[in-house]
């Protein structure tokens, strides 16, 4: 399906190869991309080139990753979403304690819905993403991005495609600001403690637990971006 690359940026003509096969109509929505080392192959390329190809499509909207299942291709809804909340949060500390806001809403009642309806998959990415975090203490994009994506993996188990792509949205906007936390001292620490809090009470299939555990850690996060740096107002 695929021609093998050669270019000094190997990964942009991955890209435009995956953007053509969309717009010919032989990738559509909910397609699902073949596995990372089968597109290596495929291409003749690193699995590095390959992983940022497909951060490169996952920003222009074009996949999303799912842990536990695999990167598909989007109908660009969350991309779309994700552009209007872009254009509000650029407002500085205003935007993002909207979005704080809506995050406090949302989320204590996502992870209470999770625990009625998470599957054996969630639960072992839940549990994959909270072992990278403990072992990423001194990598903030590798913790970054575990916490990013324990936080899809609950919508994901909440088991309605409008949270998760509301979700997504969301914290793929925080992904640099998330930085800042990440370098307040104790930071990563407090917020693992809550992380697993939420964890045990999805295990145990407690929502007023998954409820409070949430809500407990937003708290810390909104206590914690006081004390982050300045171009990282929220978190």
């Amino acid at each position: 399906m695929y021609k093998i690359v050669r270019s000094s940026r190997l990964y942009e003509q991955i890209v435009q190869q995956v953007e053509d096969s969309i717009h010919k109509g032989a990738l559509k929505p909910g397609d699902q991309l073949p596995p990372e080392r089968e597109l290596a192959e495929q291409f003749g390329v690193s699995r590095t080139a390959v992983r940022e190809a497909v951060k490169a499509l996952h920003e222009k909207g074009l996949v999303e990753a799912f842990p536990g299942r695999g990167t598909f291709i989007t109908d660009g809804t969350s991309y779309t979403i994700r552009q209007s909340l872009d254009r509000i949060t650029r407002k500085g500390d205003e935007g993002f304690a909207y979005l704080a806001e809506v995050r406090a809403i949302l989320e204590p009642e996502i992870a209470a819905l999770a625990t009625t309806r998470v599957e054996d998959e969630d639960l072992e990415a839940l549990r994959e993403q909270v072992r990278v975090m403990d072992q990423a203490k001194n990598d903030p994009d590798a913790f970054i991005e575990a916490d990013l994506d324990f936080h899809l993996t609950l919508a994901e188990a909440a088991g309605n495609p409008i949270i998760l792509s509301l979700i997504d949205s969301i914290v793929g906007l925080l992904r640099e600001q998330r930085l800042g936390i990440f370098h307040v001292d104790g930071g990563p620490d407090r917020g693992q403690y809550h992380h697993k809090r939420v964890l045990d009470a999805i295990e145990h299939r407690d929502p007023a637990g998954a409820r409070e555990a949430m809500r407990a850690h937003l708290k810390q996060v909104r206590e914690d971006s006081k004390d982050a740096r300045p171009e990282n107002p929220e978190a």
